[in-house]
């Protein structure tokens, strides 16, 4: 059904990833922007893709085992992402004019742990499915 806690956590997973993909900035002033550009568009292309893969999941209500697996590949996504963002925080000199380090480091970290906890009420609603089909 459509009106479990796992698609609110699901929706938030969705919102939070097209935000962050609206409001990415790119923040290069220097002979490199051109790189520092195609980083910023692979990483808004990564949330459009988070975020398709958590409204896929949305309407998977009814395979909960397609749904689980969406999930996991969302999360395998954002721990990608989340890399990316360390790895280019680490790798960033200090503080410029506008900061590039930034708040889009937490948005993988949040969509993580609501995709975690999607995943556990998939897996909870799936064995109470198991456990009332062994009744009959």
């Amino acid at each position: 059904m459509i009106q479990r806690i796992q698609t609110l956590y699901l929706a938030v997973v969705a919102i939070l990833s097209i935000l962050a993909a609206f409001f990415i900035k790119s923040l290069a002033q220097n002979e490199e922007s051109s790189i520092f550009e195609f980083s910023v568009q692979m990483d808004r292309i990564t949330f459009f893709i988070a975020a398709i893969f958590a409204v896929i999941s949305i309407f998977l209500y009814k395979k909960r085992i397609n749904q689980f697996i969406v999930n996991r590949l969302n999360i395998i996504l954002n721990l990608f992402l989340l890399g990316f963002f360390v790895y280019r925080s680490l790798k960033l000199s200090g503080e410029s004019l506008l900061s590039q380090k930034g708040i889009w480091i937490i948005v993988p970290l949040i969509s993580i742990v609501l995709l975690i906890l999607a995943n556990k009420a998939i897996k909870r609603d799936e064995d109470l499915v198991k456990s009332v089909d062994r009744l009959r």
